[in-house]
C-alpha cells in the first residue's frame, strides 16, 4: 500500500482519518483558497480539494493524497469560517429556522499515477429557531471560529440543529470517510 498523506492542518480532519485505522501522515498545503469569479460552491470545494492534493504531490512522490475543502450554504450565500465573535454571531442568527447546507470537497490523488479521484458529498443541517442569547451562549462555550458555519457539529453544535440530511455524518465535520473508502478501495487499499 502506498503510505497516505493528509492535506490538512485540520486536527478535525485527522481526528476522523484515525477512525479507519490506517497509518498516514499529514502536511499542510500552501494553495489559495479564493473563489473564482461566479464559481458554483460545488466547484469551489470539489478545486480546492484537489488543489490541496496537488500541491503536496511533487515534495510527496508515492503516496495516495487526500484534499479536502468544505464550505457551508444558506440559500445562495457561502458561510465561511467566522473567524470573529461578532461574524459568528451574525451567520447563526441568519441561519435561524433555515437548512444550511455542507458542500465537502474530497480528493485523493495517486502521486506515482497521476490518478484523482473527486467528488462533493453534501450534508443538510435544519437549524432550529436560534434568538441572540442561545447564540451567544453557545458561541462563549464552544468558540467555533474556525468552522465553516460557525459550529462544531462534533460538540454542543448538535444542540443548534433540529434535524440533519444526508448520506455520510462525516462529511459534517469535514473529511466524508464513507465516500473515502470508496476512492481507497479503488486505489486497492484494504480498510479494516
Amino acid at each position: 500500500m502506498l503510505p497516505l498523506l493528509l492535506a490538512s492542518s485540520s486536527a478535525y480532519r485527522r481526528q476522523l482519518l484515525e477512525r479507519l485505522r490506517l497509518p498516514f501522515t499529514s502536511a499542510s498545503p500552501d494553495i489559495d483558497e479564493r473563489r473564482l469569479d461566479d464559481e458554483p460552491a460545488v466547484e469551489l470545494v470539489r478545486r480546492l480539494a484537489r488543489e490541496k492534493a496537488e500541491a503536496l504531490a511533487p515534495s510527496h512522490p508515492g503516496h495516495l493524497i487526500i484534499g479536502s475543502d468544505q464550505v457551508a450554504v444558506l440559500g445562495e450565500q457561502i458561510l465561511g469560517k467566522p473567524h470573529t465573535f461578532e461574524r459568528a454571531c451574525e451567520q447563526l442568527l441568519a441561519a435561524s429556522g433555515q437548512h444550511v447546507t455542507f458542500l465537502t470537497g474530497l480528493a485523493l490523488l495517486n502521486s506515482s499515477t497521476g490518478h484523482c479521484q473527486v467528488d462533493c458529498v453534501p450534508f443538510t443541517v435544519a437549524m432550529r429557531e436560534l434568538d441572540l442569547a442561545r447564540v451567544e451562549r453557545y458561541l462563549r462555550a464552544e468558540q467555533p471560529f474556525d468552522c465553516a458555519g460557525s459550529f462544531k457539529a462534533e460538540g454542543l453544535g448538535v444542540s443548534l440543529f433540529q434535524s440533519t440530511h444526508g448520506c455520510d455524518a462525516t462529511s459534517l465535520v469535514g473529511l466524508p470517510l464513507i465516500r473515502l473508502v470508496d476512492m481507497l478501495l479503488k486505489e486497492g487499499v484494504q480498510v479494516p
